[in-house]
Parts: structure tokens; C-alpha cells; sequence
């Protein structure tokens, strides 16, 4: 396809980082960036490790992604102030495909996924991303927050399970079987962490809450020896060091299993760092680039793989932190990530001694903020479409698997925009065909209009997009004339395109008017249509007399066949 435009394809994937070097950058921009890089720095700390433990692995693969794929989101991305690393939404996939393939398993399907996001970059699909229907992405948002709720339900109650199921009713009867191992330690230390990040977003929201509560729970449960877990007693020492390099192996007989997982992973990292981007774009007054994004966010996936991390996205609640505290550029993110890896070098140590329950109350928190408790309650009261997609979704990916709810919820979600659509078109001979299962019409609207047509000539009139939902009505149209036409005029002034089932539907239309001997007239037919109705032969078909500018000529044009 040919591009319109002067800018240059190259253009699309430049990343932001050249841009900004481009155009200037002061001291002063990079003092600012150093200082919000810090400050992301501090709030990804204690979440990293708390989204890799709730994903069933260790919490150093957290920090690594955060490290590794954060710096290269920031320094590829086509975002000015995009913050990468893990997110909560990877937590109930990266949990599953671990329980399922292993952890060798999610470093395959991590790649992949990058090389599924590469792709689709390139492919120009970004700005598709925007037009995910907001019922299913506030479904299984929703229902990631419940799922990582329920996944925090063991560390925050001090439960003692040995292995905690994916599954959601598994997961529930261990809780119920084993709810009398609680411990009021872990209880009481989990309260009192969300008490302190609550109070401290309200009272001083500048200041990193879950920092501040995850050191405040160490120190109690050191100083008061509380018999709680912790990091070292459950995962052992953190490593004060970067993982080899280890490019993964795929096996093709393995590939077909594991790329619904790929998917899923490559869906979730796309959208979510497209939409941290969008966020980002409305606070800074900028524009990202869609496609540079995804080529970023591929990279930096398949980078993470072949250094034994998790899959990483755009993160939304650090973005606006980023942006928040003076980020001008993706140096921010870069030096983010530079924090993150002396961070973990020099504290490396006492990592080992931050308690479960603590990280456990971050993640609540976490769960609190991603369910979107507002956006929900807001959609229940939409029309009854949208709010079955939004139940349906919200339902598969608590209690089944977010692959499967995304599917559905997508369908669901494409069949309705259908039904709507076809309940929009409107197909009349100045009566409404709306509700194609009437069998009396009502009285014309118009009456002046039959007034002007001539004997034996009849006019229909389509009225929006001429596609597939539709295309089945025009069999109906002809049953609509008491008396059989000579001469019928087809009006398609107000069809803005047509597909190819619409063009199969009108050749068969065609088909049946020359079968009864009726010639047809197009009237008003717009570029697209016209086009596609060339392309499909429907404007040479023997049943058509002639293609009119406008409903007044075609008049002209029946009066001549009917003398």
C-alpha cells in the first residue's frame, strides 16, 4: 500500500530516545530524569519481587525483568516516558504456564510472545490495539484482581500449603481445607502494612508507600522475631548479580501448545503497553509511536527470556509515577532501571529478611487499584450487550483461564457490534426494516416519494455500511412489492463500503431480478462500493441497466426503459 503522507516508514519505528537526543537535551533534562528515574526506582522495587513470588517463581526473575526489559522498553519504545517491567496482568498466565510447562516452559512462551509482538509491529497492527472493546478489557482486568486477591490469600493468613493450586476451584478447597493453619502474626503484620500504605496515600501521596510499608513490616517482624515467612526462609538469598545469557531452544513439537499461552502473553503486553502509553500521552501532551512500541515491547521480551525473566509491559501506575516526578525523556526509564541493578547489588542481603505478608499487602493493594471498581459498576448499567461481555469475561478469567476469556469475550463482543450494526443499516422503500421479523409494515414515512416514481418502477433506499451482518436482508427486499417492478432503482448514496459478502449478496439479488426480468439501476454509488462492486463484476452483471450519479438521473434513466 502506497502511503499518502511524506513521512517515511522508517519513521514509524524510531524510537523516542533518538528523537528526544534529536531535538536537544539540556542538563537540566537530565537531572530531572535522573531524580524520576530514582523515584520509580524505589516503587519497583518491593513490586517486582511481589509480582514474581504471586507468578510462582522466586523474586529475583522480578527484578530482573524490571532491569533488563525495562531498560530497553525505555530505550527502544516509542513512548517519552514509558516505564516497563512486570505487571500484575502477567500474574495468573505466567502462574499457569509454570504449573503447566514449567519454568523452562514461560521462558519459551516469553519468547515466542516477543517474536509474536516484533511481528505485529511490523505489521502495523498497533493502532489496532486501541480498538479492543472496553467490556472485555475491564472483564479481565477485573478478574486478574481477583485472581491475584485469591493468590495473596495464603501469604496474607500465614496458611500452610505446600503447593497452592492454579486452578480456581482447586484453589479454594485448599483454602478451605487448610484455614486452620492460619497464623495471627502474618494476619496482624498484613494489616498493618495495608493500614500504613492506605494512610499514606491519603495523608502523604508523594511519598513510596509500598517501600515505606514493606521496610516498616521487616523491621517488625524482625524486632518483635514474629514466626512469619520471609523471603530467605521460603526462596533463600536473593543473587547480587545479572543470570547468563541462555538463548531458550524451541522445539517445533512443542510450539503448538504453547502458543495459545504466547498469545495471551503477547496480547496482554501489547495492549496494556499501549495503554500505559496513551495514559502517558494524555499527561504529557504527547503522541507515541504504536508500532516502534510493540517492536520495543518484543524486544524486550525476548531479551528477559534468554536472561531467565519474566514477561514484561508497559506499567501504568509506574508511567504516571515516571511522569509525576519530572521524567522529560526515556532516560527516566533507563536510569530506572540502573537504580533497580545497584539496588539489587548492594541490598541483595537484606532482602532475604522482608516477610511475606508485607509484599502480600502490596499486592492487595495492587489487586484493589486493577479491578477498576468504578468503570465496572459504570458498565452495569450499559445496555444488556455489553454487560453480558462484560460478566462473561470477567467470569472465564476468574474461574477458567484469561485465554479463554479473552477469546470468548472478543467474539461475544464482535457478534454484538454486528447485531448493532445490522440494526442500524436501514433497508426501505421508505419503510423501516429494522426489525427484520415484522410481517405487517407500518405506513410509509414518505409518501410524496412513490408520487414521483413512474409506473412500473420501484426504489429502495440502503441506508449504512453494506457487510456481512446485513447482507442476508437483501433477499427479503423484493418481497416487499405487492406487484412486481419493471424497473428497480437501487439507491446507495448513504452505503459508505461494502464487503464481500455484501457483494455476494447484491450478485444474488441481481441473480433474482433477472431471473424475474427486473432491471436494476445503482444510484449515488460512493467510491468504495463502486470500487468493490467493479472488482466483483456486480456492475457488468446482465441485470443491471446502468450506474447513476443520483437518485433525479436514474429517475431519468427508468422513465427511458419503461418507454
Amino acid at each position: 500500500m502506497q502511503r499518502t503522507d511524506a513521512t517515511p516508514t522508517w519513521h514509524l519505528y524510531l524510537p523516542k530516545l533518538v528523537t528526544v537526543l534529536r531535538h536537544g537535551y539540556t542538563r537540566l533534562d537530565f537531572r530531572r530524569d535522573i531524580i524520576a528515574g530514582l523515584t520509580v526506582a524505589v516503587v519497583a522495587l518491593p513490586l517486582a519481587m511481589a509480582l514474581a513470588i504471586a507468578s510462582g517463581t522466586t523474586p529475583d526473575k522480578g527484578l530482573h525483568t524490571a532491569i533488563i526489559a525495562g531498560s530497553l522498553i525505555s530505550a527502544l519504545g516509542g513512548s517519552r516516558v514509558q516505564i516497563g517491567g512486570p505487571t500484575a496482568a502477567f500474574i495468573p498466565v505466567v502462574f499457569n504456564v509454570i504449573e503447566r510447562f514449567g519454568y523452562g516452559g514461560l521462558l519459551l512462551c516469553t519468547f515466542i510472545a516477543g517474536l509474536i509482538l516484533v511481528a505485529a509491529g511490523l505489521m502495523r497492527v498497533g493502532a489496532l490495539m486501541r480498538y479492543m472493546p472496553q467490556p472485555v478489557v475491564t472483564g479481565f482486568t477485573a478478574g486478574i484482581a481477583v485472581t491475584i486477591f485469591l493468590s495473596q490469600v495464603k501469604d496474607a493468613l500465614g496458611l500452610r500449603i505446600d503447593r497452592l493450586p492454579g486452578e480456581f476451584f482447586q484453589r479454594l478447597e485448599t483454602y478451605a481445607s487448610h484455614i486452620g493453619t492460619f497464623s495471627p502474626w502474618s494476619i496482624g503484620l498484613t494489616a498493618a502494612c495495608l493500614f500504613l500504605i492506605v494512610f499514606l496515600r491519603r495523608r502523604r501521596p508523594t511519598w513510596p508507600g509500598f517501600l515505606i510499608a514493606v521496610i516498616t513490616g521487616s523491621l517488625l517482624a524482625a524486632g518483635l522475631s514474629m514466626p512469619v515467612a520471609t523471603i530467605g526462609s521460603t526462596y533463600g538469598d536473593i543473587p547480587s548479580a545479572l543470570p547468563a545469557f541462555s538463548f531458550p531452544t524451541i522445539p517445533l513439537s512443542r510450539v503448538g501448545e504453547l502458543l495459545p499461552s504466547a498469545l495471551t502473553i503477547a496480547f496482554l503486553a501489547g495492549v496494556e503497553s499501549l495503554l500505559s502509553a496513551v495514559v502517558a500521552d494524555g499527561m504529557i501532551g504527547g503522541r507515541h509511536r504504536s508500532n516502534c512500541e510493540l517492536v520495543a515491547q518484543g524486544v524486550a521480551n525476548m531479551a528477559s527470556s534468554v536472561f531467565g525473566g519474566l514477561p514484561a509491559t508497559g506499567a501504568i501506575a509506574r508511567t504516571a509515577t515516571n511522569v509525576r516526578a519530572g521524567a522529560r525523556s526515556p532516560v527516566a526509564g533507563m536510569a530506572h532501571a540502573v537504580f533497580l541493578l545497584v539496588f539489587m547489588l548492594l541490598l541483595a542481603p537484606l532482602m532475604r529478611w522482608v516477610p511475606l505478608p508485607a509484599l502480600a499487602a502490596v499486592l492487595l493493594v495492587v489487586a484493589w487499584n486493577m479491578s477498576e471498581i468504578e468503570r465496572f459498576r459504570h458498565l452495569m448499567r450499559a445496555p444488556v450487550g455489553d454487560r453480558v461481555v462484560l460478566l462473561t469475561t470477567f467470569v472465564l478469567t476468574v474461574m477458567f483461564d484469561l485465554t479463554i476469556a479473552i477469546q470468548v469475550g472478543v467474539l461475544l463482543a464482535a457478534f454484538q457490534f454486528m447485531h448493532r450494526m445490522s440494526q442500524v443499516v436501514d433497508l426501505d422503500r421508505d419503510v423501516s426494516l429494522v426489525d427484520e421479523d415484522r410481517d405487517d409494515l407500518a405506513e410509509p414515512r414518505h409518501q410524496d416519494m412513490r408520487d414521483v416514481l413512474p409506473g412500473g418502477v420501484a426504489a429502495f433506499r440502503i441506508s449504512g455500511p453494506l457487510f456481512f451482518a446485513v447482507a442476508n436482508r437483501l433477499d427479503d427486499v423484493l418481497d416487499q412489492f405487492p406487484d412486481k417492478p419493471r424497473v428497480f432503482i437501487l439507491r446507495m448514496r448513504l452505503v459508505p463500503l461494502i464487503d464481500a459478502s455484501g457483494a455476494q449478496a447484491l450478485l444474488g439479488f441481481l441473480d433474482r431480478c433477472q431471473r424475474m426480468k427486473i432491471r436494476v439501476l445503482l444510484s449515488g454509488v460512493q467510491p468504495q462500493p463502486s470500487r468493490v462492486l467493479r472488482n466483483r463484476v456486480v456492475s457488468a452483471h446482465p441485470a443491471v441497466a446502468g450506474m447513476a450519479r443520483d437518485f433525479e438521473s436514474a429517475l431519468l434513466l427508468a422513465r427511458q426503459l419503461i418507454a
